[in-house]
């Protein structure tokens, strides 16, 4: 719902404005997990769940107060709508848009942006410590530091993502991701430094993949069915979340390490790259 009234208020900015609102979500674990976890030592965790599900109710039911869309027709002081080659000509509703290719194709994209960031994320510690043989303590605070290089990701592809194009912001992503699992392939133990480098770049890819994927889908899809739209599109986050579960699984029960892992997202950011320039374009209606 957010993403819905930010998108329509900032037609102008639009992946900038997406991309810190998302920047909000990935970064409030730093306070309430914070909260969470001192609550949790003086009242459990039951009672926990309780004062936070009680502020949480009460807060986001306040802060929703003031939100609505602009009246139709609606635009920024000063700004005329560019006639860019990478955006719809029309409003497509959910249907309309599933017989798109450009769908398929962000759906497929955004599937592995999030398959390589969320394998990243799962076993950015066990990396560490297997492969870099970083202790556990110094593995935990690198995860800290990655985390906010996702919040950042959002923010940034989202410019990226409104300066130039959604085909050409995702490609760059893949390259990131193709780079970043090289990099890896050729870590050892002690490559501290290019551990840090590769994580970060698949930590920054997926902060970025949640800011272009709702501004490419109203770019190509338009406004108006945006909430509808984007909750078929953010499926793939899903999907690219078990995928990503298993093929890291998969490297560690069958070969006995993590670092086979990146073989696959390697060869997914090619695929990636090929699908983008394909078929992120825009639809016909």
């Amino acid at each position: 719902m957010p993403l819905a009234v930010v998108g329509r208020w900032f037609p102008d900015k639009r992946g900038l404005a997406l991309g810190l609102t998302l920047a909000g979500f990935g970064g409030s674990p730093f306070i309430s997990a914070n909260v969470a976890a001192a609550l949790i030592k003086s009242v459990g965790p039951m009672q926990t769940f309780l004062y936070l599900g009680s502020v949480f109710l009460v807060v986001v039911c306040a802060l929703f107060i003031p939100f609505r869309y602009p009246q139709e027709g609606w635009k920024p002081a000063g700004w005329t709508p560019p006639a860019a080659a990478h955006l719809g000509s029309a409003d497509f509703d959910m249907k309309q848009m599933a017989g798109t290719s450009t769908f398929y194709g962000l759906f497929l994209c955004y599937t592995i942006g999030c398959l390589a960031g969320l394998m990243a994320i799962g076993i950015s510690s066990p990396v560490a410590q297997e492969i870099i043989k970083i202790d556990a303590a110094t593995a935990a605070t690198l995860v800290g530091v990655f985390a906010i290089f996702n919040g950042a990701g959002r923010p940034l592809f989202g410019v990226l993502t409104d300066k130039f194009t959604p085909r050409i912001a995702a490609i760059m992503s893949y390259v990131i991701i193709l780079v970043c699992s090289l990099g890896m392939l050729m870590a050892g133990q002690g490559s501290i430094i290019l551990y840090v480098i590769c994580f970060i770049g698949f930590w920054l890819c997926l902060g970025g993949w949640l800011a272009i994927a709702p501004t490419a889908t109203t770019s190509f899809f338009g406004v108006r069915n945006y909430a509808k739209n984007y909750g078929l599109v953010y499926f793939a986050y899903g999907v690219g979340a078990i995928l990503g579960g298993i093929i890291s699984g998969q490297a560690k029960d069958t070969f006995g390490s993590y670092a086979v892992a990146f073989y696959p997202t390697a060869a997914l950011a090619v695929v990636g790259i090929i699908i983008a320039f394909v078929l992120l374009k825009p639809p016909k209606k």
